[in-house]
């Protein structure tokens, strides 16, 4: 009798803890879901629900290859954008629970609006995938993708007619480019290298390995210190422009109330990186020290013109003095915008 007791008292206190467990992980996974949107700070604390604290002899914030105990968004271990995490919760009765989630990370100061007006329009060739776009003087020099069809050309701004180009291999798709020195470098998309040219006649001088932390080439611009590309993600990387395959530093990239990722072609102008998003109407303007974007443009009138499709969408920006020259893949026209 005793042990049938015994048996049942166990029963009953192993089925209590499973709900208690339960009922600390749905209010935990509640918790994450009504912050994801709504966001966080770097310095604010990660205030865990009271099903957490009132059972939790301690929390762990694992970030795969670093953890802290600290519950606050610490810019030693978070990065602006998202953060995907795992929290281990020590039981005062010596289990673990564990959770994923994922922890946005917004700048503190709202991005200014930025505005604009056309003030001038370029013809383009609209047979050209831009990928990269740069003005040096009056000459327009382009990198342009898609297999079979990739090139690195320049040409007089006003014109279509390619004063010199290089054709890449059938199995290279190009991407960004930047002008450096008497050179211009270029990525490509997938096959983890980019090409240095002569500036002046695009012979193609040498290539480059990427470091190994970025999978993808897409944008490029140059800072007058270090190339700098986007992957893609919310990440933009500083490269040695004497080693390109050296990482030097890297920044990730968000606003006030948005996590922004599939940054694409860069341009550098005036101690800031322009960047613009895939298939987005957009232009960020962003603080190369910490990510944080501190502009932004909205190109949706000027898109919506050109933009039939996922390919002929914006991805084409250059400064012209203080204006701003901008195009996109496929598109028959350059335009010149002042910024107001």
């Amino acid at each position: 009798m005793k042990i049938k007791s015994f048996l049942a008292i166990l029963a009953l206190t192993l089925i209590i803890s499973c709900n208690n467990d339960k009922e600390i992980l749905n209010s935990l996974n509640d918790y994450n879901l009504s912050m994801e949107a709504k966001g966080y700070h770097f310095g604010d604390a990660l205030v865990l629900p009271k099903e957490v604290t009132d059972n939790a002899e301690s929390v762990t914030v694992s970030f795969g290859d670093k953890e802290t105990s600290k519950l606050v968004v610490d810019p030693q271990f978070f990065t602006l954008g998202d953060n995907a995490i795992t929290l281990i919760i020590m039981k005062k009765g010596g289990e673990t629970l564990t959770q994923d989630a994922n922890i946005n990370v917004f700048a503190k100061n709202p991005e200014a609006i930025l505005n604009y007006e056309i003030v001038k329009e370029y013809p383009h060739d609209p047979k050209d995938f831009v990928q990269g776009f740069q003005l040096e003087g009056n000459t327009i020099y382009e990198s342009n993708g898609q297999l079979g069809e990739s090139r690195i050309l320049k040409y007089t701004l006003g014109s279509t007619t390619p004063i010199a180009q290089t054709l890449q291999p059938d199995d290279v798709f190009s991407e960004g480019s930047t002008i450096v020195g008497d050179k211009v470098y270029q990525l490509t998309w997938k096959n983890k290298k980019g090409f240095v040219y002569d500036k002046n006649s695009l012979k193609l001088l040498s290539e480059f390995p990427y470091p190994n932390v970025i999978g993808e080439g897409w944008g490029l611009t140059y800072d007058g210190k270090n190339l700098i590309a986007s992957d893609g993600t919310k990440n933009i990387y500083f490269l040695s422009v004497t080693d390109p395959s050296k990482l030097v530093r890297y920044i990730s990239v968000a606003g006030n109330s948005e996590a922004f990722d599939m940054l694409n072609e860069l341009e550098y102008h005036n101690g800031f990186i322009y960047a613009n998003v895939w298939q987005k109407p957009i232009v960020l303007k962003i603080n190369p020290a910490n990510g944080e974007v501190v502009g932004k443009f909205d190109f949706t009138e000027i898109a919506k013109l050109h933009t039939t499709d996922n390919d002929d969408v914006l991805n084409g920006i250059a400064f012209k003095g203080e204006n701003m020259l901008i195009t996109g893949k496929k598109w028959p026209k350059i335009y010149e915008v002042a910024i107001k």
